[in-house]
């Protein structure tokens, strides 16, 4: 489970005349995340990627504190990055060693001592990614696809309790696309999955938009997609929302927009359990080849949003 208590990151860049300015990329954000997959959306430079590398202490918070699986990211940093696994965009950025087997093999050096066990358990996971024929094959041969399997099966064979995916199919094509998103679907682990592919965000449990540093719309995937299409259409100049509906995350139905729960529900009925087991809820084989680990029931969830988005002040 993620904990965010009043976590925001300001920088300081140069301005106009050449003294340092206080920015704000992500504001305070009270927020719990325990849903199973949980898919955060936006704009570039909206804020998206800021989010997820606290999750894992990259980007540690400039107010308040993250904890992820009840560790502290800052104070405990160590262990909160062995306990969570992150695939970056480019799997180039990521992947290091020669070869497949050697790269799988890396990850596993701090956690499988003995090189002959080291070795076993990584042509197991390429195995399971479909790469086991590419065991040998230099890593610069495989096509795009085929390295964010790889970076993906070097993150997953460490058997993280959660997982961290930054935008990992922006550089694939369609099928590849499918393929990762579906192996998204099926690992055992907590998924935080940015991600401006809509239909894949529809496909989560639950739906965070960021704009301009802020969690917007917060809620079933359904309501969260269809509000940030709203916001879209406003920033892009296009028709208004249709009669009835509102770009502001803060009054489409079924959405909290940081509030803690929909407008007339009650504290229990959203978000659901995310207690369940993975194999109950998402189909799968019976035996998962990782350890099974489901998230805490989920809390009520965000608050953070000081205000409405310039659009609709």
């Amino acid at each position: 489970m993620i904990e965010l208590h009043a976590a925001g990151v300001t920088i300081e860049v140069p301005g106009p005349a050449g003294a340092l300015e206080r920015r704000v990329v992500l504001e305070p954000l009270t927020c719990v995340l325990a849903e199973r997959r949980i898919a955060v959306i936006g704009a570039n430079g909206s804020g998206k990627s800021t989010l997820a590398r606290l999750v894992n202490g990259l980007r540690p918070p400039t107010t308040g504190r993250v904890t992820t699986c009840g560790l502290d990211v800052v104070a405990d940093g160590a262990r909160v990055r062995s306990l969570v696994g992150f695939v970056f965009t480019d799997p180039d950025a990521q992947l290091v060693m020669p070869t497949a087997l050697e790269d799988v093999s890396l990850s596993l050096r701090r956690t499988v001592p003995d090189r002959r066990e080291r070795e076993a358990r990584a042509r197991e996971a390429l195995e399971r990614f479909g790469l086991g024929d590419r065991a040998h094959s230099p890593v610069h041969a495989l096509s795009g696809g085929q390295k964010q399997l790889l970076a993906l099966a070097g993150v997953l064979a460490t058997e993280p309790r959660v997982l961290v995916a930054d935008e990992p199919t922006t550089l694939l094509d369609l099928r590849w696309r499918r393929v990762v998103d579906d192996l998204l679907d099926e690992v055992p682990a907590q998924v935080l999955h940015v991600t401006h592919d809509l239909e894949a965000a529809t496909r989560a449990d639950r739906v965070l938009v960021v704009d301009e540093g802020r969690v917007v719309a917060d809620g079933p995937a359904a309501d969260a997609v269809a509000a940030y299409r709203d916001l879209m259409a406003v920033r892009g100049g296009g028709a208004p929302p249709a009669p009835g509906r509102t770009p502001s995350g803060s009054t489409v139905p079924g959405t909290r927009c940081c509030t803690g729960r929909p407008p007339g529900s009650s504290s229990g009925s959203w978000p659901r359990s995310a207690s369940s087991s993975w194999s109950s809820a998402v189909p799968g084989p019976p035996s998962p080849p990782w350890p099974w680990w489901s998230p805490r029931a989920a809390s009520p969830g965000c608050r953070g949003a000081r205000r409405p988005p310039a659009w609709h002040r």
